[in-house]
């Protein structure tokens, strides 16, 4: 498993430029991980990229 400091995070181009408020995403292999932007320290939440499309599509609406 990744550990998530060595992680590329990034967050949504729809995020403010306040930088609160905000999920982080990074993806690593077989695996999309999503933490909290106001709190890094806490522990990441990992699903498969299967069920995150499934996530992103019903978010989006779409």
């Amino acid at each position: 498993m990744t550990a998530t400091k060595e992680l590329a995070w990034f967050k949504s181009s729809y995020s403010g430029t306040q930088g609160d408020s905000c999920v982080e995403v990074a993806v690593a292999g077989p695996a999309v991980h999503v933490r909290d932007s106001k709190d890094v320290t806490l522990p990441a939440l990992a699903v498969g990229r299967e069920g995150w499309g499934r996530f992103v599509s019903f978010a989006s609406g779409a």
